[in-house]
């Protein structure tokens, strides 16, 4: 039997992707953990990732000119950039603060809340209309999630605090990248992404940090290994890039079904790991409903899409000028990206641990943050 080169070489990409994805969130909360590393400084954590992946993106961009940036104003970098960052950092912030109070499992069946964050925001925001079914289908998720932290064993309410208010930030985060940037023209590849953002989000979580951590760790003896540190950063960059290679192979419904398999695989491998991590049945059966209702939701959505792509041009679209330079400005597009002017859902962008950064027609299955998630 013949065997599809190009086939397998999309599976091995699918399976770098889990792999890297589900590594990242296991790799920090064992590092964070107060059993395992003993690294209980997650500002500290998230600093040194998005310091890790900006040298690196400057390499890229500045010496080695493998990408091209893209074409900002001082104005649009302060008005759209610096927000943006703003709220990446904080989601980074409070998604790995909660590492240290609640379970990998449980963290990953509170992500669900995701899409209802983001699609109140939307609406709040002007940039996404309130309908019955779609709104359903967020009342049916929510209320997965409520069982399921009903049937949580160690419930901590400080660690579900966190956990939400990251999700919060990051859902405000995608709605003004559709605002700010992609109503501009502006659309960012993995290697730009980390170039604008990451710098900016390293000076936002410096004051947090110095503030709350440093004292910690003058007082405190902790452990520093750079061998520790200088891999976690290299995986959390290697996951941006993996999403990237997927969604330019597949498109979006491949990445959003790996998404899937990935959070059960991570769930499933978290309480192997973390033997004091414990699955309850209430814990599967409100992620199971939870599930169902972001499936559904990815499936409208995309429906939804369709119909978009498929209506005639209006006179509103950009002119072949701004096209031709926004080619020029190294934008990646898939084949199922829908163009920035007929207006981008920010739910639908592809999010990972570390990973926020890519603005992709993808919608959320399962989140993860730039981080150091």
């Amino acid at each position: 039997m013949k065997i599809n080169n190009q086939l397998v070489l999309t599976y091995f990409y699918i399976l770098i992707y889990i792999c890297l994805s589900s590594g990242v969130i296991l790799f920090n909360k064992w590092v964070l953990s107060p059993k395992y590393f003993k690294f209980p400084f997650p500002i500290t954590l998230t600093m040194i990732h998005m310091g890790f992946s900006g040298a690196v993106a400057f390499l890229l961009v500045r010496v080695f000119k493998v990408v091209q940036p893209v074409k900002m104003s001082f104005q649009i970098y302060a008005t759209c950039v610096i927000p943006i960052s703003a709220f990446f950092a904080s989601s980074l912030w409070f998604g790995n603060t909660a590492y240290l109070y609640i379970s990998v499992a449980f963290i990953q069946m509170l992500k669900a809340l995701m899409p209802v964050a983001t699609f109140i925001m939307a609406v709040i925001c002007g940039t996404d209309k309130l309908k019955c079914d779609l709104f359903l289908n967020m009342v049916l998720v929510s209320i997965g999630v409520v069982v399921s932290s009903y049937g949580e064993i160690h419930f901590n309410v400080i660690g579900t605090v966190y956990q939400v208010t990251g999700i919060v930030a990051e859902a405000l985060r995608l709605v003004l990248t559709q605002v700010l940037l992609q109503k501009k023209g502006l659309t960012l590849n993995p290697v730009t992404s980390l170039y604008y953002i990451a710098p900016c989000s390293f000076l936002f979580l410096f004051v947090p940090w110095y503030m709350l951590e440093k004292p910690q760790m003058e007082v405190s003896q902790i452990q520093f290994n750079f061998w520790i540190f200088f891999l976690n950063a290299i995986c959390a960059l290697a996951l941006n890039f993996s999403i990237f290679l997927v969604i330019g192979r597949t498109g979006a419904v491949t990445i959003r079904v790996a998404g899937v398999l990935k959070d059960w695989i991570l769930i499933a491998l978290s309480t192997v790991i973390f033997p004091e991590s414990t699955i309850t049945g209430l814990n599967i059966i409100g992620y199971g409903i939870a599930l169902c209702g972001v499936v559904m939701y990815n499936y409208l959505k995309v429906k939804d899409g369709k119909t978009t792509n498929n209506q005639p041009p209006s006179d509103s679209l950009p002119s072949k000028d701004w096209k031709a330079e926004k080619r020029s400005s190294n934008v990646y597009k898939d084949d199922n990206d829908v163009d920035a002017s007929k207006g981008l859902d920010a739910s639908e962008t592809v999010l990972d641990e570390e990973t926020p950064l890519i603005p992709s027609n993808v919608s959320y299955f399962g989140r993860g943050q730039i981080t150091s998630r």
